[in-house]
């Protein structure tokens, strides 16, 4: 494992595995059948209060913002996704300055947790329904419901937050893409956001 962009995510992936149990049962059950964790990953997130720095670290490994998507701008938060052929998508996120931010999560996940580890993975599902099914047969628990109705072409939910001090920690995202859909849609990553708010 030569490349440093490999030896980022086998770091990153390592550890998000080591502190999410959701992950760990789907890593665990495709390792038996030899197909291994990473082929499925559609998306990382990497939460921080600053994406023109955080970027800086995954540019460097040749990975490029993602034009064609431009930045992602929610109520309280925006994003931008930056991408490199044969890797996962890397989604980075921030709230806003200033009163536009309050009330977003972002600022006190990063506060809690640092910007080094991924908030989130994206396993990318053929049949989410499914999915959740087996997930939850062997202890996972969800977030919500499914965001994007059957047929759409972004279907998406969180597991429940995994808890450290009592604070909101990672979570695994399923995700169902059709029509050769790449993007990512604001309202549902906004309401993916708030699936995971504690009350």
């Amino acid at each position: 494992m030569d490349s440093p962009v490999d030896r980022f995510f086998f770091e990153y992936v390592g550890r998000f595995l080591e502190e999410n149990h959701a992950a760990r049962i789907l890593a665990d059950s495709l390792r038996q059948c030899g197909v291994g964790l990473m082929p499925l990953v559609d998306h990382c997130t990497l939460r921080t209060h600053d994406v023109d720095r955080r970027a800086q670290e995954v540019i460097g490994y040749g990975f490029a913002f993602d034009e064609s998507i431009g930045v992602l701008e929610f109520d309280t938060w925006w994003a931008r996704v930056f991408r490199k052929p044969g890797y996962p998508a890397l989604f980075i996120d921030q709230a806003f300055a200033g009163g536009r931010g309050k009330g977003s999560l972002i600022p006190g996940w990063v506060d809690a947790h640092g910007d080094r580890r991924f908030h989130h993975i994206a396993i990318l599902v053929e049949d989410i329904e499914t999915a959740i099914g087996a997930l939850q047969s062997r202890g996972a628990a969800f977030a919500g419901e499914i965001v994007g109705a059957r047929g759409s072409d972004l279907r998406q939910i969180f597991t429940r937050p995994e808890l450290r001090d009592g604070e909101a920690f990672t979570v695994l995202e399923l995700i169902e893409r059709h029509n050769g859909y790449a993007g990512f849609l604001p309202p549902q990553a906004d309401g993916l956001m708030e699936s995971t708010r504690l009350s």
